[in-house]
């Protein structure tokens, strides 16, 4: 049989979670081990929680304001 015996991780803690199916579907269709794709989405999601830098959330003007005319390119 292809069955692996799992020896559990001291520093880890078994959690149940409730998933869209499809989700779930997508990521099986990558691994075979979703827990650790949820295990690392969840670390770099804190990750950048952590290092969020306010300067990053400033809102931009969409285009630059157009010099007056006579200036720049007639």
């Amino acid at each position: 049989m292809n069955d692996k015996v799992q020896i559990p991780d001291r520093h880890k803690t078994e959690l149940a979670i409730q998933i869209d199916s499809d989700l779930l579907d997508q990521v099986r269709h990558l691994t075979n081990d979703p827990s650790k794709v949820v295990e690392v989405a969840l670390r770099q999601w804190l990750r950048s929680e952590m290092y969020r830098d306010e300067d990053n959330a400033r809102t931009l003007p969409r285009n630059p304001p157009l010099p007056p005319r006579g200036e720049w390119n007639d």
